[in-house]
């Protein structure tokens, strides 16, 4: 493929290093530029128009010009572009964003730790865990269990938490002290005639028994995400939460909560957690936070945790971790208007309300010959893709089926995104039942034309 000389795509080829991509294919397939958004739709530079039914990378909720957020960053810029919060220094938008969440947050917080991305906030979890244990006199205590399938970023830590085969090869991960339990997926991994309830029990057992292989001495905390999204977005199996978390309680294991894709009412509450009955200890939240229109991340810890991170702090005389840019206050002013249109325009009701036809829509594609599965909640989705129906085959994954899927789709105007070969939707939280409709018959086209690619 070739570009102009001097246009954007051509430029982007030349220099830029693109994250989840072949970089061989890329080399000659190019990029898609997007310049302009309105909505829930981006224009690319040939001023084709898409439906983003992905949010960006799950995360635009508020769609793509809101002038509320312009006008929020534009205030702060003018009035102070940066402060940081190291050696007790502070600003005002920070504080007050603190103060918001630990308010919102589904169970009783203590602090708010801010970084810049999700991968930023579940690795300082990791770091926390290991001082709290420190301080604690626990110097054992270290490891840290992710699930398989499970997605919690792409710093050294987090990568390693992270459960897919791609983020550790040949990254020479994990790292040691990070162990992976079993993945909840009913659909894939129950046994023939196994209910949801007899699969989270298996799953529990599963799991406080891996705890006792590893010693519960030596096991500090689980981390999950209440839908597992970039893993397929796997909704947990029925009663799932309420057995895994007396076992954490057992043998006095942290939970943390990433709560960067469900947060802030992806899940139809306006966090998973109120949505499936957990407790943390630790909670992570991002994208949605801000609706992706600036890089900011919170940590949340509970009373528990701070009081050990003082005693700690005040042994070695500082706590010795912190970003550049934790805490922006341009950042910070644009989370906090995000979080008061939320509030102002319902947007959780609003969730529950254009999620009954959303998901409806979805539901009747699992009819069709090579759909599998077809799960959801609220206004996060996946399509699971199978060559054999009854025998849930999937497709070689020579074929990339999913790659192709996502392709036609972006054809047909619609972006979805490519896990495997399950077909994630996660559209901005402002959809309507116009924009849910055409979501559907575009997804229907490339259905149609996906079914007739497959027959050859």
């Amino acid at each position: 493929m070739t570009f102009a000389g001097n246009s954007a795509s051509s430029r982007d080829l030349a220099h830029v290093l693109h994250p989840y991509t072949n970089l061989k294919k890329f080399e000659s397939t190019g990029p898609v530029i997007m310049t302009r958004g309105r909505g829930i739709r981006v224009t690319d530079e040939q001023g084709k128009e898409y439906i983003e039914a992905m949010g960006g990378l799950w995360c635009t909720s508020l769609g793509y010009d809101e002038e509320r957020l312009i006008q929020a960053a534009e205030r702060q810029m003018r009035k102070l572009p940066l402060y940081q919060l190291f050696a007790g220094r502070g600003n005002e938008p920070a504080a007050e964003l603190a103060e918001k969440l630990i308010a919102m947050a589904p169970v009783k917080m203590a602090r708010v730790f801010f970084a810049n991305s999700g991968s930023e906030a579940n690795d300082t979890a990791v770091k926390l865990v290991w001082y709290y244990n420190n301080a604690r006199g626990l110097h054992r205590k270290k490891k840290i269990i992710g699930r398989i399938k499970g997605y919690h970023g792409v710093t050294v830590a987090t990568a390693s938490l992270t459960g897919l085969p791609a983020n550790h090869r040949d990254f020479d991960l994990p790292i040691e002290n990070i162990r992976h339990a079993d993945c909840p997926h009913h659909y894939r991994f129950a046994k023939p005639g196994e209910s949801e309830e007899d699969f989270a029990t298996r799953l529990a057992e599963s799991l406080e028994a891996q705890i006792l292989r590893e010693g519960p001495d030596t096991v500090a905390a689980f981390i999950a995400e209440p839908v597992q999204g970039a893993g397929g977005v796997i909704l947990p199996p029925a009663t799932y939460w309420q057995k895994i978390q007396p076992i954490l309680k057992k043998y006095d294991i942290l939970l943390i909560a990433d709560e960067v894709i469900t947060g802030f009412g992806r899940t139809g509450n306006m966090f998973g957690c109120q949505t499936y009955g957990i407790e943390p200890d630790m909670l992570t939240v991002a994208k949605a936070l801000s609706s992706g229109y600036l890089p900011i991340s919170a940590l949340l810890i509970n009373d528990r945790v701070y009081a050990e991170l003082v005693r700690e702090s005040e042994k070695i005389g500082t706590f010795a971790h912190g970003f550049t840019y934790s805490g922006h206050p341009v950042c910070a002013a644009v989370a906090l208007e995000t979080l008061a249109i939320y509030a102002e325009r319902g947007i959780v009701n609003h969730v529950r309300e254009i999620s009954v036809p959303f998901q409806a829509g979805l539901k009747a594609f699992a009819e069709r010959r090579h759909v599998g599965e077809v799960r959801g909640i609220g206004l996060i989705a996946g399509i699971e893709l199978v060559r054999d129906k009854a025998m849930k085959a999937p497709f070689d994954a020579a074929v990339n089926a999913g790659f192709w899927f996502q392709e036609r789709a972006l054809a047909n105007g619609l972006i979805v995104r490519q896990l495997g070969d399950t077909i994630a939707l996660c559209p901005p939280l402002i959809l309507q039942e116009a924009d849910v409709a055409e979501i559907h018959a575009r997804l229907s086209r490339t259905l149609d034309d996906f079914e007739a690619w497959v027959a050859g």
